[in-house]
């Protein structure tokens, strides 16, 4: 553990992610951003890679999703208390936010891996005395209120977090901005190295997680010079990050070395957003033994020792017996529809083929695609019994998104006689875990091409579970039709119009779901095991943390 006043000596990687999903009590993460910053986080310890991770400490988290008996949404404080989890360490730094000094402290937690190996991550907190009650907040919620707030995080996180680093003592070498919103940090590195542009750049590494235009944070030059150091460099904002307002994803692309995007798909869908820039691309992964479920993790210990820091192993699973990789899913089955019926009463067993679908609640996620024809979707099921089990929460301003939740309780009442249907109240890592171990099959119906990457589905592989989805994000490079899954709609060479697309992509959804997937599920079940273990060899052994992060080092960090 190292101490205020500790000095590094081994140069590090520093690590910003707005949000960092570690563990289901800490509420510093709200969904796939974070989540996968945490499996970066694990991977690198179990790796021994000289990181070090930088974040918010969001005391008061994103929020609790209660949803009543119609579905409408409402949000919750989810406040979590750093003392139960953390040290507070005594340095202290300041930034000039609206020309007042804010103070800044950090909140020391140590991520210890499986191997021994420790990482350190810096929850940055201005909940500190002596400054404004304004200023006491910026901390507290991860992503709300409104624009003026989510720049001065965005201050707090870059410029504060830099700074924060150095007087920590840590020799950093590289700085690795997931996402726009730590990219604020190339700045202060302009003025610690008196506008050696091409230092900055080699010093600096950033990933893009948004696939349209409207994601990427922007902000008003003028809200710029009400917020920050009147000393602020404008005219290098402006040639780095925009002449006619601040885009902080600009900002990062321009002072950055190396930029990737999360998927090859993503990659592609990037290069056409901001053209002239090189971008790369670095697949997202999964931590293996974080998603996978006990039944399953004592499965591998048995026949693959060694599989959790090594993941690739797991291509060696004909090694194991279908019978025992059944019986692993049996149990991790029985455990989510345990789960389900003690929270919503749905009454769902354990033989009936179960299909997931957890997403946040989006337009473009389509939540309520499998509901588009209720006449064919009843037909399918007088075929072979299907239950459904949904997860998801809307963004507090994401009005068509809490629409969607809605909608899928209505579909909940009206085939209530016909089809079991739940709805899990607030989506989190457990209920997740749980989701991608339990259900027959993971269903993901995003529209093209809005999918940056998904990780869900490679979790859902590392139990076994078989994915059906549509060919965006990371699907398109683990897909093998008919063996470790199944595609919805077209391929994505394939340019068409969206409601042609839609047409494909029904007829898909519920033709194979009829003709193939139900058929093999209640009657051919040495086949369905296949699948199961084919799922597992081909892309759990590749999709994780550990292949991502190797190619992180090698292509990225070194």
């Amino acid at each position: 553990m190292i101490s205020s006043e500790g000095v590094i000596g081994k140069e590090k990687i520093a690590y910003f992610s707005m949000e960092i999903g570690l563990t289901n009590d800490i509420h510093t993460y709200s969904g796939g951003l974070g989540v996968l910053a945490g499996d970066t986080i694990k991977a690198s310890a179990d790796l021994n890679l000289p990181l070090v991770a930088v974040t918010l400490v969001s005391k008061k988290g994103h929020f609790r999703q209660e949803l009543d008996a119609q579905g409408r949404q409402t949000e919750h404080p989810e406040g979590w208390d750093p003392f139960r989890y953390m040290m507070p360490l005594s340095t202290e730094v300041t930034v000039k936010i609206e020309n007042r000094d804010v103070k800044i402290k950090t909140w020391l937690y140590n991520y210890q891996s499986m191997i021994g190996v420790t990482i350190p991550i810096l929850f940055l907190d201005t909940d500190v005395e002596g400054n404004a009650p304004q200023d006491r907040e910026i901390t507290h919620h991860l992503y709300a209120r409104d624009e003026q707030y989510r720049l001065k995080q965005e201050i707090i996180l870059g410029i504060g977090g830099l700074r924060m680093l150095d007087a920590l003592g840590y020799k950093v070498r590289k700085y690795h901005m997931n996402e726009g919103h730590s990219s604020l940090l190339t700045l202060e590195l302009l003025h610690k190295y008196e506008m050696d542009v091409e230092k900055v750049r080699e010093m600096c590494i950033f990933t893009t997680h948004t696939p349209v235009e409207a994601g990427h944070d922007k902000f008003s030059h003028s809200l710029v010079e009400q917020l920050m150091d009147e000393n602020t460099d404008m005219e290098a904002l402006k040639r780095f990050g925009g002449s006619d307002r601040l885009n902080m994803t600009l900002l990062a692309l321009n002072l950055s070395r190396y930029v990737n995007g999360v998927t090859k798909r993503h990659r592609e869908v990037s290069a056409k957003l901001f053209p002239g820039y090189h971008i790369h691309s670095i697949t997202n992964g999964v931590h293996s033994y974080n998603w996978t479920s006990t039944p399953f993790r004592k499965l591998y210990d048995q026949y693959l020792p060694g599989w959790a820091k090594d993941p690739e192993l797991l291509v060696r699973i004909d090694g194991i017996p279908d019978e025992e990789i059944w019986q692993a899913h049996r149990e991790s089955k029985k455990n989510l529809i345990d789960y389900v019926n003690r929270k919503t009463g749905a009454g769902m067993d354990y033989e009936t083929l179960t299909i997931g679908f957890a997403r946040r609640a989006t337009e473009y996620k389509r939540t309520n695609l499998l509901f588009s024809d209720l006449a064919r979707l009843k037909k399918i099921n007088k075929k072979g019994k299907i239950q459904l089990v949904f997860a998801g929460k809307a963004h507090p301003k994401d009005m068509k998104g809490k629409k969607l939740i809605e909608e899928v309780f209505g579909y909940i009442n009206e085939l209530k006689n016909e089809i079991k249907i739940a709805y899990l109240e607030n989506y989190d890592m457990d209920i997740a875990s749980k989701m991608v171990s339990g259900v027959d099959i993971w269903l993901n119906t995003p529209q093209r091409p809005f999918e940056a990457s998904g990780t869900s589905g490679m979790k859902a592989a590392h139990n076994g579970v078989v994915n059906f989805s549509v060919l965006d994000g990371w699907w398109i490079e683990g897909w093998i039709e008919g063996v470790n899954g199944w595609s919805i709609g077209p391929e994505p060479e394939e340019i068409l119009s969206v409601e042609e697309s839609k047409t494909r992509e029904l007829d898909d959804l519920y033709s194979k779901l009829e003709y193939i997937i139900i058929p093999m599920y209640y009657k051919r079940k040495d086949e369905w095991t296949k699948m199961m273990n084919s799922s597992i060899g081909t892309i759990a052994y590749y999709f994780n943390s550990h292949s991502m992060m190797r190619r992180y080092v090698t292509e990225a960090y070194l």
